[in-house]
């Protein structure tokens, strides 16, 4: 497998963002290594809070977060998923296949043993996220989830059938789509800037362009059986369960019914929705977020 790496240089003086790097090296199934970033800041010793972003952003996301979150004592760790971020891009789209991601994060999750831990999860965060969570039961004590889901070949909403679409013979992403899902709130020239610092040219993108046909909402897509699999186990989760949605992203409308009727977690939990928030909750209202996340630690 041909692995690209984006160069250091893409990563300095990004507005907002001046975390060191931390990374990982584990091994696909085919030999090749690969190398994951994360943001891992705060005391070594404390339970971390584990962050998981979606597509076609990485760890810039959770900047504000990262940086409230640390403030309070605790160890904040932000994972940059394979194809995005400082992390490595494998440099095929068929080299990206859902079993590929979640063995990758699987070997990341055991590698540095992680034990007690808050998932963070939104876009693809959850939907790769809430797989660890099913395989590893153990090793987590809650989930805070906003804007995401774990599709099961039940079908999406007519954006996200127009999304698969549009993306199935892309050449490259189409950042002025990213742009169109904030409501509340535009990137700045600079935040747009950091948000394609990983992807200098096209041949960095093949992660992020193939993201969206790895979306298992048709009952054929190959991923269909391990997310139902994965789903099946969440239905005994039964550790605490938060979601705190925006109500303007046509993409995640709904799904987090589905998250707070089938997992027992979210049970007595104060579930909320947050006015005029697009998909990308953590991007246009991380205080908002961190106002349920922090008093959820506790619990």
């Amino acid at each position: 497998m041909k692995v690209l790496r984006t160069p250091d240089s893409q990563f300095e003086n990004l507005l907002d963002y001046d975390f060191p790097p931390t990374y990982t090296t584990i091994q696909d199934v085919d030999g090749t290594h690969i190398r994951i970033h994360s943001v891992d800041v705060g005391p070594k010793d404390a339970d971390p809070i584990l962050l998981m972003h979606g597509n076609p952003t990485w760890s810039y996301l959770y900047r504000h977060m990262i940086k409230a979150l640390e403030k309070t004592g605790r160890r904040v760790i932000a994972l940059d998923l394979v194809g995005c971020g400082r992390s490595d891009k494998p440099a095929k789209r068929k080299y990206y296949t859902l079993a590929r991601h979640h063995d990758w994060y699987c070997k990341w999750l055991e590698t540095n043993n992680l034990d007690n831990i808050t998932l963070v999860c939104h876009d693809w965060g959850g939907t790769l996220g809430l797989k660890l969570v099913a395989k590893y039961p153990e090793r987590f004590a809650r989930v805070f989830a906003t804007n995401t889901g774990l599709p099961t070949g039940q079908g999406g909403s007519k954006l996200l059938k127009w999304w698969l679409r549009l993306m199935k013979f892309a050449i490259a992403f189409p950042w002025n789509a990213f742009e169109a899902n904030f409501v509340k709130t535009k990137p700045t020239h600079d935040e747009m800037k950091a948000f394609k610092a990983p992807f200098p040219s096209r041949k960095y993108q093949a992660g992020i362009v193939k993201f969206p046909q790895l979306i298992a909402i048709f009952p054929d897509n190959p991923g269909v059986p391990a997310n139902r699999e994965a789903w099946a186990k969440l239905a005994s989760f039964d550790k605490p369960f938060l979601t705190v949605f925006g109500n303007k992203d046509p993409v995640t409308r709904k799904i987090e019914k589905r998250l707070i009727d089938h997992i027992p977690g979210c049970r007595k939990q104060s579930h909320t929705i947050l006015d005029g928030i697009g998909h990308f909750s953590p991007e246009e209202a991380p205080d908002a977020l961190l106002e349920h996340l922090i008093p959820f630690l506790d619990t």
